[in-house]
């Protein structure tokens, strides 16, 4: 059958990013002191397509997908390993995967202990340069979303009882070497400690007793919890780049607070 993709083009114009998105899989995930986990993740993965083809081989992103996924649950700790071999599948020059997913962390109430899951909002992403014999370049990209409540100092100070507070989001994206390894249930500790309060799924009177007077000692503003996430990612060796993100939704505004910060 005639392959219309392998046709020439001739406009002259190559396209850095082509290839398919909101492909749901399922991935496994390494825990940290548990189980593995296997979510719903939702995967967009491209590679470069030079200027004289016409067109891209859409099926063989979904086939490596699915091959993938079949190899000794690689595909959750084996980045690299998938997108490379999509761009060795297309003979491209560049690769881009990441996937999305749903992540459940079992906390315990402060007071009372109990257990309950908390679910992030997670991504993996994969990024590799081809460029000539023995001279590739490959970087992978965390990243976690995680609900805090903050409370406003300026309402604090002010006031004579009472403080307005709020949930707040704080999005986190890390760089490090292939050899080292970033938990994620340590990335979503640490930022929650950063926070006025972390956020629990369920709570009895006594943990809400609890949650209500640490978040009223720990006054934040939404630049606090962005410095502290700062400093704190700092402090890590391995971390060669990173962004932060805080927005916090505003119980008292029609509007959100939000610092952004990026580094190295």
């Amino acid at each position: 059958m005639k392959d219309i993709q392998n046709s020439k083009d001739t406009r002259g114009i190559e396209i850095q990013k082509v290839g398919i998105k909101d492909f749901d899989i399922p991935l496994v995930i390494q825990r940290k002191d548990e189980d593995n986990q296997v979510v719903c993740a939702n995967a967009k993965v491209s590679v470069s397509l030079p200027a004289h083809y016409k067109g891209t081989h859409m099926s063989r992103f979904v086939e490596v997908l699915n091959e993938w996924k079949e190899k000794d649950n690689l595909l959750g700790v084996d980045i690299q390993g998938c997108v490379t071999d999509v761009v060795e599948r297309l003979s491209a020059k560049s690769g881009y995967l990441k996937f999305k997913f749903k992540y459940f962390i079992d906390k315990k109430s402060p007071v009372t202990g109990i257990k309950s899951p908390m679910c992030y909002d997670c991504s993996f992403e994969g990024i590799l340069n081809n460029y000539g014999e023995d001279d590739e370049e490959y970087e992978f990209i965390l990243g976690v979303k995680v609900p805090v409540t903050t409370l406003c100092p300026c309402s604090k100070e002010i006031s004579q009882y009472g403080a307005h507070n709020q949930r707040a989001i704080v999005s986190v994206k890390v760089k490090y070497d292939d050899d080292a390894h970033i938990w994620i249930e340590d990335l979503v500790e640490m930022i929650e400690n950063c926070s006025s309060c972390g956020l629990y799924s369920l709570l009895k009177r006594e943990d809400e007793k609890f949650v209500t007077e640490h978040a009223y000692e720990n006054p934040k503003f939404v630049e606090d919890v962005l410095r502290d996430v700062v400093l704190k990612l700092r402090e890590n060796p391995i971390i060669d780049h990173f962004e932060v993100e805080c927005e916090s939704i505003e119980s008292i505004h029609n509007h959100s607070a939000w610092a952004y910060q990026q580094e190295g």
